[in-house]
């Protein structure tokens, strides 16, 4: 097993801190947006529609309105004005949002009313007596629906169809074939923390606790939407109860917003568990095709990779699952191909892994179907295929470690006595035992962002960046990039985010967030040393006066000679000699469009997985994970250990318990609460363990980062599929896998 540490002498960077935030959430101390209660705050609940498609003929708002502690209900009648049709996409990363602009219901959940009142209690009560009435129509919320299309593009702008090489003639050719279809299911972010905002105007200026995943981004959505300067409108968000791309889009927090301004008070606005099904995006199910073929000896000769998948009839997001086949195995032939049914339902979004979750388990379980009809183990068939350029566009990888990760993984895991047929391994009370490989990857993406350093007369630091924390310990990394980019130690740092009046940090998404504005970071701090090296070496008071041609290094709050480091001074000093109290850097990162056009650039991994099933009940318990990742350089193994740990126990949900179940009739869904839509709880995961395999990458920016937030589901889901057919011999292609299937294994 590779620790990684990454760590120059005196660095915090690759050191496994623990969290900086730790100690205020354990102790209740962190303030989450709905923790704070601004004075004169009055509470709105949204009344939803139980419809999914047609229009409200009729609410009882006089009811409504009479009940004791109701100030007031809106509706579209009296909700205030916006400066933009909520359906305007003028804003760049703009969606369609629904906020009272007419009686038409499209979707089941969609807001239909706001009442605001003194307590939570009032207002969810008056928001009953409202008993709506509804002109409904037909409704289409299934895959078979139909008028397909063929989108434009799928994901953010990814190509719909994308064909390299001759698949037809590959296929044709190919010694062994297989075509097998794969279904996944409507799945929801279910984030701790539900969606919400606490809003306050002080005439046109706006005061916002909102949770986000892109201050600057939501910043500049609404203050377009609701007609005020960006510099009027100020956002708090400095720790989410997770995310995992909700919270990257405003929706129906806006009408929190409204509310507040109709009102002349201070409103807090908060989803219930059952509300954040529908009006806040969720992953949209998909069908896709996989037709693959090899010659004789294993190697892969085409790909060719379908799906279907939905959006709503109001705006569009494409699951762009097929995308995954583009990157992973080495083909002379590759197609992708995409289309796509409108249904009464919200509109799809960003949710953690987006296409890559969905696609890699359907590919992942094809290439082990054409492992089986080769006669070869399914790791041994994935080296054969080990592509060495990205398949594809022929780039060289900027970094790929995935060899080292297959294994490390598989001696960890002990691969090497798996039987090749299914049905072969017991334990010690008769279940059946299976063992399955999926291999990781999630591209190594980087967004713009934005710091100030400064460096203190009395020898501290600060950083600024409107950074997001998410859970996964952004504080702590940040910190320990910032504290490396000064020459300071942790405890001399102070480290400012989460608000929007801090420097653009990006959007915490796509695995990005640590590269992107950890990049800025350090080329803010870099600055602010390099002023500060100026100051010195131009004083011929300082000890490290004409070091120029030698330059300087920053350490322990010192400036020393890189070569004589008995030869420096402290910042304080060089700050008082020169009769300032401080000097500030600023810093700015964003993806090297010259790096990205030569080098392919991803994080790579490969997970293991044990399932034990019993053979008479087809019950299925995930007993054993182990997940061996390359990702570039490591910023705090702690963190990043549980970050696999996340992703390995999304992928197992995604493979065995997420499921949200639709009414066909009506388009509501059926299981809106985590009682009934399942999620793994304790007693589901297994043991998990977490590889980190030392991979160093010069080209992907200038810390050497890629992501790790998402890549760990990527391989997990697809592993736990392969390791339930060879438990069983029954191969499962609808996900995820439930109990009525693998009893057939009996």
């Amino acid at each position: 097993m590779s620790e990684i540490q990454h760590m120059r002498h005196g660095s915090s960077i690759g050191q496994p801190v623990t969290r900086r935030d730790g100690v205020l959430k354990v102790t209740g101390q962190a303030r989450y947006a709905a923790d704070n209660h601004p004075s004169g705050m009055l509470h709105a609940v949204l009344a939803v529609s139980r419809i999914a498609r047609g229009r409200v003929a009729f609410l009882d708002i006089q009811s409504a309105r009479a009940h004791p502690g109701v100030v007031e209900v809106m509706v579209t009648a009296n909700r205030p004005a916006l400066a933009l049709h909520p359906d305007d996409k003028s804003v760049p990363f703009s969606f369609s949002m629904d906020l009272l602009q007419d009686d038409r219901v499209r979707y089941a959940g969609q807001p239909i009313a706001v009442v605001i009142a003194e307590t939570l209690e009032a207002a969810t009560e008056a928001a009953a007596l409202l008993a709506p009435r509804y002109e409904a129509e037909p409704v289409e919320v299934t895959l078979d629906a139909a008028g397909a299309f063929v989108p434009e593009s799928v994901g953010v702008g990814a190509p719909a169809e994308m064909w390299h090489g001759d698949v037809e003639a590959g296929l044709a050719a190919a010694a062994q074939r297989i075509e097998a279809t794969y279904e996944t299911p409507l799945q929801f972010h279910n984030a701790m923390e539900p969606h919400c905002v606490v809003a306050a105007w002080d005439g046109d200026a706006l005061s916002l606790d909102l949770p986000t995943q892109g201050l600057a981004l939501t910043q500049m959505r609404l203050a377009a939407l609701l007609g005020i300067r960006m510099e009027d409108l100020h956002i708090r968000s400095p720790f989410l109860g997770g995310g995992f791309g909700s919270k990257l889009l405003t929706g129906p927090q806006v009408l929190g917003i409204l509310a507040a301004r109709l009102v002349g008070w201070p409103v807090k606005l908060v989803l219930t568990r059952a509300q954040m099904y529908g009006p806040v995006s969720h992953r949209s199910p998909t069908r896709q095709t996989l037709r693959l073929g090899a010659a004789q000896d294993g190697a892969l000769v085409a790909i060719h990779h379908h799906v279907r998948t939905a959006t709503s009839r109001f705006d569009e997001f494409l699951e762009p699952s097929a995308g995954v086949s583009q990157a992973v195995y080495a083909a002379p032939a590759i197609a992708i191909t995409n289309e796509a049914v409108r249904l009464d339902t919200g509109t799809p979004g960003f949710m953690r892994a987006p296409g890559l979750a969905s696609g890699s388990i359907a590919l992942e379980s094809a290439i082990d179907e054409l492992a089986d009809s080769c006669g070869m183990d399914p790791l041994d068939f994935r080296l054969k295929n080990y592509a060495e350029v990205e398949p594809v566009s022929g780039k060289p990888f900027s970094s790929k470690a995935l060899r080292e990760c297959y294994a490390e993984g598989a001696a960890h895991f002990g691969w090497a006595g798996r039987p090749l047929a299914p049905r072969r391994m017991r334990d010690a009370d008769g279940l059946l035992v299976g063992w399955g490989v999926g291999t990781a990857t999630f591209p190594a993406h980087m967004f713009q962002a934005e710091a100030r350093a400064v460096l203190r007369r009395d020898g501290s630091g600060l950083m600024e960046s409107g950074t997001h924390d998410m859970g996964q310990g952004a504080w702590t990394a940040f910190a320990q990039i910032a504290a490396d980019s000064l020459g300071l130690g942790l405890d001399r740092l102070e480290f400012r985010a989460g608000h929007s009046d801090l420097p653009n940090a990006g959007i915490a998404g796509g695995s990005a967030h640590t590269a992107s504005a950890g990049g800025a970071i350090h080329a803010a701090g870099g600055q602010a040393i390099a002023r500060l090296a100026e100051l010195a070496l131009a004083d011929p008071r300082s000890p490290l006066f004409g070091a120029g041609n030698v330059g300087v290094v920053a350490r322990g709050g010192r400036l020393l000679r890189r070569d004589d480091e008995n030869r420096g001074e402290s910042y304080a000093d060089i700050l008082a000699r020169a009769g300032l109290d401080m000097v500030e850097g600023r810093g700015s990162a964003a993806a090297d469009a010259a790096a990205t056009e030569r080098y392919a650039m991803h994080a790579h991994g490969a997970v293991f997985a044990e399932v034990k099933v019993d053979p008479e009940l087809g019950q299925i318990r995930a007993t054993r994970l182990v997940g061996a990742f390359a990702a570039g350089r490591v910023i705090n193994p702690r963190l990043v250990r549980s970050q696999y740990y996340g992703g390995m126990i999304w992928g197992l949900s995604f493979a065995l318990h997420e499921r949200a179940a639709m009414d066909p009739r009506t388009g509501r869904i059926m299981n809106t609460d985590l009682a009934e839509y399942h999620v793994p709880v304790n007693a589901d995961v297994p043991s998990v363990e977490a590889i980190l395999v030392e991979e160093q990458d010069p080209h992907v920016n200038a810390l050497g980062i890629k992501g790790v937030g998402e890549i760990g589901i990527t391989g997990t889901a697809g592993a736990i599929a392969n390791a339930v057919w060879h438990a069983t011999g029954v191969r499962i292609r609808h996900f995820p896998i439930a109990i009525e299937q693998t009893s057939r294994a009996a």
